[in-house]
């Protein structure tokens, strides 16, 4: 296979792999979330699959998945939490969480590619999944995921300022009741990431 085949490969592989991981964050973004709190923002599974995204494609696949995710939501298709979509959830409480989590997946993939840096061979790019404690591994990809974490806080509290005219205090103790949930998405999307680079090491946040 020369260089220019190998490139092209790559590329069709990188484009199935966002498409994929588009569809995962619309499919559990639609189902049912649980109203929290006064500032009408649901608790849903939509961090958990944009922190899955980020560690296992890296910063910039995780963000374009879940940027193609974000944006056929906007055009209209009811992708987003409550079967919403259009450009009317842009003047809703949960505007600042939707444009914040295509940043959120590139911080978390990014800081995972730094965490865990790939270790070229001739598996085609494996990562140290297969070479590192399953447990040291796990922690480095929750950290990575406390990454997007903050960034989701940042852009969710910003939102309920702006949208729902709340002062910074009073957002961030709305923001503040998704906290443990959020966390414990941090964890489980790290223990599916890490069975996910050891099952498919090509898939894994290499670049």
């Amino acid at each position: 296979m020369t260089n220019t085949e190998r490139r092209r490969s790559v590329t069709a592989e990188d484009l199935a792999n966002i498409a994929v991981f588009a569809a995962l964050t619309a499919a559990l973004s639609v189902l049912p979330g649980i109203p929290l709190g006064g500032a009408g923002v649901p608790l849903t599974l939509q961090t958990l699959a944009v922190f899955l995204t980020g560690l296992v494609l890296g910063g910039t696949r995780g963000f374009l998945a879940v940027a193609l995710y974000v944006l056929v939501g906007l055009i209209g298709v009811p992708v987003f939490a409550g079967f919403r979509g259009g450009l009317g959830v842009l003047a809703g409480p949960s505007a600042g969480y939707i444009l914040a989590f295509p940043f959120a997946a590139a911080a978390a993939g990014y800081m995972a590619q730094w965490l865990i840096p790939a270790r070229r061979a001739g598996d085609g790019g494996a990562t140290n999944a297969r070479y590192e404690r399953t447990g040291t591994y796990t922690l480095r990809l929750v950290l990575a995921a406390l990454a997007g974490f903050v960034v989701i806080r940042v852009g969710g509290i910003a939102g309920l300022v702006l949208n729902a005219q709340l002062p910074l205090r009073d957002a961030f103790l709305a923001d503040l009741v998704f906290w443990p949930g959020d966390l414990l998405k941090c964890v489980l999307a790290a223990v599916i990431a890490v069975g996910v680079h050891k099952a498919f090491p090509r898939i894994a946040g290499t670049r």
